[in-house]
């Protein structure tokens, strides 16, 4: 019989560390994070990262292990990933995979693609371009060479918008097609898909701005300020590029007021929530569960006895 792994995938704000916990409480799981932003040291407050007493309650793996100064790749994800899961199932355990970076999951189940290697001189003239017509306009241009691939971005995450650009111009070959390549090494894994949702959408909407509003009393800002002190750290560090980070960074540049980042940080958080859901309303084989219906953890529970018997 295959070696059998859980992820529970959802959207920020919609519960998925505390159903991990009660999983854990149910079945003997090791939680493994798949979350892009909770990987970094000193990030905490603006992530939601679980506190002290919760992982120790409830020890995840893959958090607060790069810092803030350093990237971390699918590449790099996948690679920890695997090594965590095979720990997990030599112990005879269960992997239980948790957290909404939908990339880190599709590289984990579907593989990475080989891609072509960073050209300097065309993301140089990428940046031109942006500078001068702006990223939601380099949007636009790459909707028009991968539909597909842009259509997973935000207008401004520069980062990504850039890569596949990039990609279509050294190759000719649109980011979406490479990816369509790829294919998944998992050995004997068999992966069981669970989709946390909230339905209206407006709960979910309610539920992220009331966390937003919680971060901030918590000391949202100072944690920024920290972040910005170290001399090595910049706003197009990738750590940097996280939604509520990104926005409050140049809150503290002064490019806009603290009301306004809120704002920013508030819509960029529900852009990235239907994006979420998007990419697993596309996912096959998924057991879809709302969060906040009553016994939504027994109805989990009950499915997981029988997927993993």
């Amino acid at each position: 019989m295959n070696a059998k792994a859980i992820l529970l995938m959802g959207p920020t704000a919609s519960g998925k560390t505390h159903l991990a916990i009660e999983l854990c409480e149910r079945f003997p799981c090791d939680i493994i994070s798949v979350d892009s932003a909770l990987v970094y040291r000193g990030m905490d407050i603006g992530t939601a990262k679980p506190d002290a007493e919760t992982l120790q309650r409830a020890p995840h793996q893959l958090i607060d292990i790069r810092d803030p100064e350093e990237s971390y790749s699918a590449g790099d994800f996948v690679r920890d990933a695997r090594s965590a899961i095979a720990n997990s199932l030599a112990n005879d355990r269960v992997p239980l995979l948790v957290g909404g970076t939908m990339m880190y999951f599709r590289a984990l189940t579907q593989g990475l693609a080989k891609l072509p290697s960073a050209d300097k001189v065309v993301r140089a003239q990428i940046d031109k371009e942006a500078q001068r017509d702006g990223w939601p306009a380099i949007h636009a241009v790459l909707a028009n060479i991968d539909p597909q691939a842009a259509a997973r971005l935000n207008p401004n995450d520069s980062q990504r918008i850039q890569r596949a650009l990039e990609v279509f111009r050294i190759s000719g070959k649109p980011l979406s097609d490479w990816q369509s390549e790829a294919s998944a090494d998992t050995g004997s894994t068999e992966f069981i898909k669970i989709a946390l949702q909230i339905e209206p959408r407006e709960r979910l909407h309610q539920r992220i701005e009331q966390r937003l509003d919680r971060m901030i009393l918590d000391g949202f800002e100072d944690e920024m300020h920290r972040l910005r002190a170290r001399p090595r750290l910049t706003r197009d560090s990738n750590s940097m590029r996280s939604v509520g980070y990104r926005q409050f960074w140049s809150y503290l540049e002064g490019d806009y007021s603290l009301d306004e980042a809120r704002d920013r940080s508030l819509y960029a958080t529900r852009q990235l929530a239907k994006r979420q859901l998007t990419w697993l309303r596309s996912e096959e084989r998924i057991f879809s569960v709302d969060t906040l219906e009553a016994g939504a953890v027994a109805t989990i529970s009950t499915y997981l006895v029988q997927q993993l018997a």
